[in-house]
């Protein structure tokens, strides 16, 4: 029994210190990859999501709505994220809404009409949905799991919207 316990806490003691403390990963090209802008307080989200499904029945692209905030960790690292070189074929396949919805889930409310028009309940930020032209959620169960987006792989992260994109 002593040596189940031994042998993770040894190799717990040996991860470095950087692990331990949580240190930012780095992103490519991007300085600070947990701050953002992209979440606009001022700004109107459901103006923003009408105009990006009007776009959407036009062109045919799906709308992908990012409901979070600058405030949050995750919320900025899937914007940044989402700005850089390797993820343009993702910006050329959604028309994108970042809406500032605070952080319901912290007591921090902005925009709450915009989850009640989609039908969630926040749980965590960034809620991040895929819809068609006509606003229908095409990922509704996985929408609400991408609170946890800065912990996530890119590979994993491009290849999710890549294949929504899909549907």
């Amino acid at each position: 029994m002593t040596r189940a316990i031994a042998l993770p806490l040894a190799a717990f003691l040996l991860l470095p210190a950087s692990t331990l403390a949580g240190e930012a990963r780095p992103m490519a090209g991007v300085a600070e990859p947990y701050k953002t802008d992209a979440f606009d307080p001022g700004a109107d989200p459901m103006q923003a999501i009408d105009a990006a499904l009007a776009a959407a029945e036009t062109s045919g692209k799906r709308v992908l709505l990012v409901m979070g905030t600058n405030g949050c960790h995750d919320s900025a690292w899937l914007a940044n994220l989402i700005a850089t070189d390797r993820f343009a074929p993702v910006r050329a396949r959604y028309q994108i809404v970042f809406a500032d919805i605070g952080m319901p889930h912290a007591g921090l409310v902005r925009h709450p009409e915009v989850p009640k028009r989609f039908g969630f309940r926040i749980k965590g930020t960034p809620t991040v949905a895929i819809l068609d032209a006509k606003g229908h959620v095409l990922n509704r169960k996985a929408a609400p799991k991408w609170r946890n987006a800065a912990s996530r792989s890119d590979d994993k992260i491009y290849a999710e919207l890549m294949e929504e994109g899909e549907q």
